[in-house]
């Protein structure tokens, strides 16, 4: 098989989806493996060392995706890229289908068999390719929280963990899966005053078991999510509903209640955003003010870390990336976790909730023979 891995062209995505060694894995297979020249350098890979690997360079952006039988990314297909895709090229990246109309139409009309990062789901429920840039993402929702914080970039002026004699901040966390641990763990090591609010009272029990004293655990229902905003410093938002549009839990009037130079980071923009006034933004414009309040919108964050990003990434997607190198579409009729990855096939919606979200027409991907 032809694998071809593009140079991301999204504002500062600074990742790359194929690394030189699992290029010299695919070609040692007997795959010819296309990579665009530059690909991996905001990851620190030079072309030089793809082209040692046995990986063919490609000076061309659209050579990648013409002689491609299949393309690995990071971040999904762009406006311009939509019309390089080939009907039955399969497509692997995220592609965060439910919060882009646009992006979801373009695909069915290309015809791709499109299969998303973040809708594999192994049997104990974990997200094996989202987890990674969930961690990466929680992470650095606290930096970039505690630099917006300060007064030149029109925060509040306080220091997240605040000194002897001056009370820290307050982290509010709407989410307690992944990005909202990993968040909650850095904040508190700085000495934030740190609330996590979720659902699910099973994961609030383990997290109050796990995390320090200055982490406090609170059930996520409109009251208590109202009132937390009117204390917040920082505002997390990392909630995730799998494969649909992440549920709008702070509206514009609950904004209008908070602190003065407050900010707001919405990791779950990438999914729609949890916050009503949130927008995506880029590495390059990360922040805009509504009503006092800071937002940072940016819906590829872990793109600013190219380099663990890559890594953290690609050890993870890599396995899945060998087996639909190696069997093609029969890779998803023997894993269901890859299968349970492929959200349009040929022009089909074949995620619930992909079609749900848009009122499109589910078809469940059937199996071998029957497709």
């Amino acid at each position: 098989m032809i694998i071809g891995c593009p140079k991301e062209i999204k504002d500062n995505e600074n990742r790359v989806a194929l690394l030189p060694s699992g290029a010299e894995d695919l070609v040692r297979r007997g795959h010819q493996v296309l990579i665009e020249k530059g690909a991996g350098l905001g990851s620190g890979v030079a072309d030089e060392d793809y082209a040692k690997a046995g990986a063919e360079v490609v000076a061309k952006h659209a050579e990648v995706f013409k002689r491609a039988d299949l393309i690995v990314k990071v971040k999904e297909p762009l406006g311009r890229e939509y019309a390089l895709l080939k009907p039955g090229q399969i497509v692997f990246t995220y592609f965060h289908f439910a919060a882009s109309r646009p992006l979801t139409d373009a695909m069915i009309r290309q015809k791709v068999v499109a299969i998303a990062y973040e809708t594999l789901r192994t049997v104990d429920g974990e997200l094996p390719l989202l987890t990674p840039m969930s961690e990466i993402a929680g992470r650095m929702a606290i930096q970039e929280g505690a630099k917006y914080l300060e007064k030149p970039m029109m925060g509040r002026g306080i220091l997240l963990g605040g000194v002897p004699g001056v009370a820290p901040a307050q982290v509010v966390i709407l989410g307690g899966g992944v990005v909202g641990a990993n968040a909650a763990k850095v904040a508190a090591g700085l000495g934030a005053r740190v609330t996590i609010l979720d659902v699910n009272l099973r994961r609030l029990r383990y997290l109050d078991d796990v995390m320090p004293p200055n982490v406090v655990t609170l059930m996520s229902n409109t009251h208590n999510i109202r009132d937390m905003v009117t204390r917040a410093d920082l505002l997390i938002g990392a909630v995730l509903l799998q494969g649909a549009r992440a549920p709008v839990l702070v509206n514009r009037g609950m904004l209008k209640t908070m602190k003065p130079g407050a900010v707001i980071i919405d990791v779950a923009v990438d999914q729609g955003g949890c916050v009503e006034t949130c927008k995506p933004t880029t590495h390059s414009k990360p922040t805009y003010v509504i009503d006092g309040v800071v937002h940072y919108c940016v819906a590829n964050m872990p793109g600013a870390v190219g380099r663990t990003s890559t890594y953290a990434l690609t050890n993870a997607t890599f396995p899945y990336l060998l087996a639909l190198a190696t069997k093609g579409e029969k890779a998803w009729d023997d894993d269901p976790v890859l299968r349970g990855g492929v959200n349009l096939y040929k022009g089909r919606v074949t995620n619930q909730a992909v079609a749900e979200t848009f009122g499109l027409k589910f078809e469940p991907l059937k199996s071998g023979a029957a497709r």
